[in-house]
């Protein structure tokens, strides 16, 4: 793939993203990392052999200032975006909902939510004007769009929200040649997921421990999805750790 298409991937810094942002580099993606660190983002791009590829924009998702910002800056430097990964959000403490503040309640909208909005408003924008017109957006959903945890009524609320934007941002680019799609993701082995490994509340009020994929195979999915030519889309992958308990009972 021609190192002149550009991507941006969100919460680039850690574990996910990082993981995409880095897989995309290596598969010749030219990859704008961003997130609210500088350090992170530059020590995340000093980790690929290729890193003249990254480049670093701090940039916060729940400010819409601050993604205007970022996306002006990245048509400055490079006239055009081919790729967003929506991937920035926040997890939730796991608490009754009568225990919910609505502090925490607010910070998994904003995040997770309305930053994939004001990314997706302004990648539309972009994408509409550029020519070639076009491009590609995904959405970081999760497994948690289709079933809840217990106590997890924010975050799974914002996923479940993320599947109606994905839908209806998918139907709005067709005319002009945006694809967009959702990967929802399930217990990839990162620095947010090791409390899976030691147990995890299930839906019967057992705790478990569950089984964790590497990110690799979430970036690899990424990457493929990524790779498509705008004429096709995948409009939902599910990748996960096979042992999870996601399909039956509990």
């Amino acid at each position: 793939m021609a190192a002149s298409r550009i991507a941006l991937v969100t919460g680039a810094g850690s574990g996910i993203g990082q993981a995409c942002a880095l897989a995309l580099m290596a598969a010749g993606w030219t990859v704008v990392f961003s997130g609210r660190s500088a350090d992170k983002l530059q020590a995340a791009i000093n980790t690929s052999p290729t890193p003249e590829r990254g480049v670093a924009i701090v940039a916060d998702v729940t400010d819409e200032a601050s993604v205007d910002a970022l996306f002006a800056q990245i048509q400055q430097r490079f006239g055009r975006l081919d790729l967003l990964f929506n991937n920035a959000g926040v997890f939730t403490a796991g608490v009754p909902l009568e225990d919910l503040p609505l502090a925490a309640w607010r910070a998994a909208v904003d995040t997770n939510l309305t930053g994939a909005f004001l990314c997706t408003r302004a990648a539309f924008r972009l994408m509409k004007a550029q020519s070639p017109r076009g491009g590609r957006i995904l959405n970081n959903g999760s497994i948690s769009a289709h079933v809840p945890r217990p106590n997890s009524a924010a975050y799974t609320a914002t996923k479940h929200a993320m599947t109606g934007l994905t839908k209806s941002c998918a139907l709005d680019g067709r005319a002009f040649d945006i694809a967009v799609g959702q990967i929802d993701i399930g217990n990839a082995a990162t620095d947010m997921t090791t409390a899976m490994a030691a147990g995890m509340p299930q839906a019967d009020g057992s705790v478990r421990a569950e089984a964790r994929m590497h990110v690799r195979h979430v970036a690899d999915a990424v990457v493929q999805m990524a790779g498509l030519p705008l004429e096709a889309n995948v409009l939902f992958m599910t990748v996960m750790a096979t042992g999870m308990p996601f399909v039956g009972r509990g």
